[in-house]
């Protein structure tokens, strides 16, 4: 049953009351509290904004949803919303860097949380390849752009700019290119700016959020104008097969476009490194949640109107619908400038995030202590960092986009689920923990939660199931191997 074991709950330090929350008895080097609401909505809406809106909304149209992917964003925000709920309570009740894991560490066990914490590696780590790989093709697009203006040729070789391995049915084959050279690149640099600190991660992450609003507004303000309504006809295709167009595609589109939701969690990956937790936790979980739930479905209706859907299904879905409209092309330019910033913040929000969650499971003893060291000069988990950093580079430049996205949301919806079960069985179990923040009506908030994401990971799960029953079992290897030896736990 040591299976099973749970960590003691102790109620976190409150800084409006005056109680100490920064350093250690024994003077170690702590992860610093320098972040307020803001900079945890700026966080939220980096993350979220960025490749839910450039890459998968025109392959979800394209070939799943049609116009209807306004009601898989729908779907998909609705069980977000209710995993935010949960997700709210949780991080202002235990304001600590292990996200999903440390919830469930606290309530449905040991092994539980190490099976949460290993799908959050495969949702922070591969996210960032997976974004990584978008962000090549709007670079490789926007380098054309620049080209085509100055009367030379800027375009990258196939070769550069390509996964030099594809997926056809289940088995991974190559395909003739090298590597994704601009892939490696940014995840390189991102990674060095995640190694030299939070606050400056911060700071230029909200430079970015204001960067591609300011695209995204200006895209659906310009485009209102060219919106055919018979574009939307018919809302939702006939059925084509399973997956494909009618209500079956519709939740299909669902699944995959979940993946544009993931970083509204990231944001309570930063708990640690808060200034306020209890209060300020909440609102940077729901608060970036609503925002971006809002300019989605506005987005996919406004990119659904101006083009068929079916000639939605590229790399780079904005800027191919732009194409469309000579008075736009303008535009087009801003765009992709747009989205290389927004796909930019999510990477960066990604290797932020997956760096504190091994920082927490390192210090519960499930991971080598290397991973629990803070850089006694930038505070931040670096050695984490360098282990996220490289294993993204390798990835993004390997690997295409269309599997990574897919198992992404995968490790992402087991977590969610996993919190909104944990809401109830912690209101039942610990009764007494304060909570700055609870959720309404809190076991149906949960059971819903759990359902509903329970329900879209099957939807993803039956097509690549050999993918995510490998990466199950190379994390029991790992717990069974070293993690429940070591775990402080034991001690």
């Amino acid at each position: 049953m040591n299976l099973f074991r749970t960590k003691p709950v102790t109620a976190a330090p409150r800084v409006d009351a005056g109680e100490p929350v920064e350093g250690s008895l024994e003077g170690e080097a702590t992860l610093k509290r320098v972040l307020t609401a803001r900079h945890l909505v700026a966080l939220g809406i980096g993350a979220v904004i960025g490749a839910g809106i450039f890459v998968l909304t025109g392959h979800a149209a394209a070939t799943h949803a049609g116009p209807a992917v306004v009601l898989s964003f729908v779907i998909a925000g609705f069980a977000c919303g209710l995993a935010g709920l949960c997700y709210a309570e949780f991080a202002s009740m235990l304001p600590v860097s292990g996200s999903a894991y440390s919830y469930a560490y606290a309530t449905l066990g040991e092994f539980t949380a190490w099976f949460i914490g290993w799908m959050l590696v495969l949702e922070y780590t591969f996210a960032a390849a997976t974004v990584s790989v978008g962000w090549s093709g709007y670079f490789t697009g926007l380098l054309e752009s620049i080209g085509g203006g100055l009367g030379v040729s800027l375009t990258l070789p196939a070769t550069l700019t390509s996964a030099p391995l594809n997926v056809v049915e289940g088995r991974l084959v190559p395909t003739g290119a090298l590597i994704n050279l601009p892939a490696v690149a940014i995840a390189t640099a991102i990674a060095a700016l995640c190694y030299r600190g939070i606050t400056q991660s911060a700071f230029v992450n909200s430079i970015i959020v204001v960067i591609k609003l300011l695209v995204i507004f200006l895209f659906m303000g310009f485009s209102l104008q060219f919106i055919d309504t018979s574009n939307w006809t018919p809302f939702i295709p006939e059925s084509q097969g399973p997956g494909q167009f009618g209500w079956d595609g519709v939740l299909r589109a669902a699944s995959i476009v979940f993946f544009a939701y993931i970083g509204f969690d990231a944001v309570s990956t930063a708990a640690q490194e808060a200034k306020n937790p209890q209060r300020d936790m909440p609102i940077g979980i729901l608060g970036s949640l609503a925002i971006c739930t809002l300019i989605y479905i506005a987005m996919s209706a406004v990119m659904t109107g101006i083009m068929p859907y079916q000639l939605l299904g590229t790399p780079k879905p904005v800027a191919t619908a732009l194409e469309t409209y000579p008075s736009l092309l303008w535009l087009k330019t801003l765009v992709e400038v747009g989205a290389i910033a927004g796909l930019s913040s999510v990477i960066l929000v990604m290797m932020v995030g997956q760096p504190r969650i091994f920082y927490t499971m390192s210090r519960d003893g499930l991971i080598p202590p290397m991973f629990g060291r803070v850089h006694p000069k930038y505070r931040t988990p670096h050695v984490g960092t360098v282990v996220v950093g490289v294993s993204a580079v390798i990835l993004a430049g390997l690997l295409p986009i269309g599997t990574l996205g897919e198992l992404v949301a995968m490790g992402t919806l087991l977590a969610f689920a996993t919190v909104c079960i944990g809401i109830p069985v912690l209101r039942r179990t610990r009764p007494d923990l304060p909570r700055a923040f609870r959720v309404p009506a809190a076991p149906l908030v949960g059971i819903l939660g759990a359902a509903g994401c329970l329900y879209l990971f099957w939807k993803s799960f039956q097509q690549n199931w050999h993918w995510m029953t490998g990466w199950i079992v190379i994390g029991m290897l790992i717990y069974f191997g070293y993690s429940r030896r070591h775990s402080k736990l034991n001690t």
